[in-house]
């Protein structure tokens, strides 16, 4: 890759996933260790002081045209996590010098969830973020915002174990079932859960690591897990005939949005409104590139290459999400399509309990910069 790659290690026991996921890092990959600082939410106000944010705004152009006419790139920390999903255009845009062509240089850091990933921008380490579903509701809280949506996304499953008795979602009633909490993985468990008349009062679960899902699977622990790709290939592929998807998000796409996005901290959006513009115009230039299909085993190389693993298993990620060009995401944000999705994955955390009523009844426009996504494409 071209952008130097960091391997993130959020805990000591991560190195057990990442040895059977995407998530093992290569011999010449840096590592660095997780951020300490885990500040709380930045919940300023945005546009409460007009005329600073149009000097910043003017100082930045000003920045950008300088760099431009040297040749000197602008560096952005870019988080990932270890999965085709994430990196099939950020890493499409790294390898295909489109983010040089936009006068950016990208350090690409790894981590496993994007609460830890969001907790890395309030400190200041890290400037820009990919996240999946579930990390979202902290985006409709006001810690960071939606800059540009990636893709409505398949990569979320509950599997279960048949050798201890699980061989639907009803009976995980009463068993032992891993999950992370605050992530995308809670978001499906709760869903399969509530589609059989069961809540988590009705399991043992069990809050951990996506990596440590594959080893307590393995060795008997749980009884069943909610994980997210590549670890349900990596579970199905150890377990055999035992593990059984149960289901998946497209399981629910009748009543379900799980949108990936790419955020930042509210903050860095008012002081670096011309480096999103560009981050995401280079993007926009790599799902062109990354959606067709004939350019899927290239664009899997990249992915492979970031996380460190073979291309075979990025290939078998490939249908985890629907991958969208620029053209078809630019319509869907003028008639509205975008904005819906969010709408439904916004209500659906308040059908989970995961938003208060109030939290609820935040308008899309507050935490999605539509702005910048239609700049972009300009």
């Amino acid at each position: 890759m071209k952008g130097k790659v960091l391997s993130l290690f959020v805990a000591t026991t991560m190195a057990i996933g990442l040895l059977a996921g995407c998530g093992q890092g290569s011999g010449s990959t840096d590592t660095t260790s997780a951020p300490a600082d885990t500040t709380g939410a930045q919940s300023e106000a945005a546009g409460d002081d007009t005329q600073a944010e149009t000097e910043a705004g003017s100082a930045e152009a000003g920045e950008t045209e300088a760099a431009a006419s040297t040749g000197e790139l602008k560096t952005v920390n870019v988080a990932f996590m270890p999965n085709y999903a994430s990196l099939w255009a950020v890493a499409t845009a790294d390898q295909k010098g489109y983010f040089a062509e936009e006068g950016l240089e990208v350090n690409m850091v790894m981590f496993q969830d994007g609460p830890t990933e969001i907790a890395s921008m309030e400190s200041g380490s890290i400037d820009v973020a990919y996240i999946g579903p579930g990390a979202h509701t902290l985006a409709i809280q006001g810690n960071v915002d939606v800059f540009c949506f990636q893709q409505l996304g398949n990569a979320d499953s509950v599997v279960g174990l048949v050798s201890h008795g699980v061989e639907s979602l009803e009976d995980l009633e009463g068993k032992t079932v891993g999950y992370a909490s605050g992530t995308s993985s809670e978001t499906i468990l709760r869903r399969a859960l509530a589609s059989v008349g069961l809540t988590m009062d009705d399991i043992q679960a069990y809050d951990m690591e996506i990596s440590n899902m594959i080893s307590a699977m393995v060795s008997g622990s749980l009884d069943a897990c909610a994980p997210w790709s590549p670890s349900t290939n990596t579970i199905l592929s150890e377990m055999g005939d035992d593990a059984k998807v149960l289901c998946t998000n497209v399981s629910f796409s009748d009543e379900a949005a799980d949108c990936a996005s790419w955020v930042c901290i509210p903050s860095y959006a008012e002081e670096n409104k011309d480096t999103l513009v560009s981050f995401t115009r280079a993007l926009y230039k790599a799902m062109d590139y990354g959606s067709q299909e004939a350019n899927y085993d290239e664009v899997a190389g990249y992915v492979a290459e970031a996380c460190g693993t073979d291309k075979a298993s990025a290939l078998e990620q490939t249908s985890d999400g629907a991958w969208l060009d620029s053209a078809t995401l630019l319509q869907y944000v003028d008639d509205g399509t975008i904005e819906g999705y969010y709408a439904i994955q916004e209500a659906n955390f308040v059908a989970d309990g995961k938003l208060t009523e109030e939290e609820g009844q935040t308008p899309v426009s507050d935490f999605v910069l539509f702005d910048i996504m239609k700049e972009a494409g300009q």
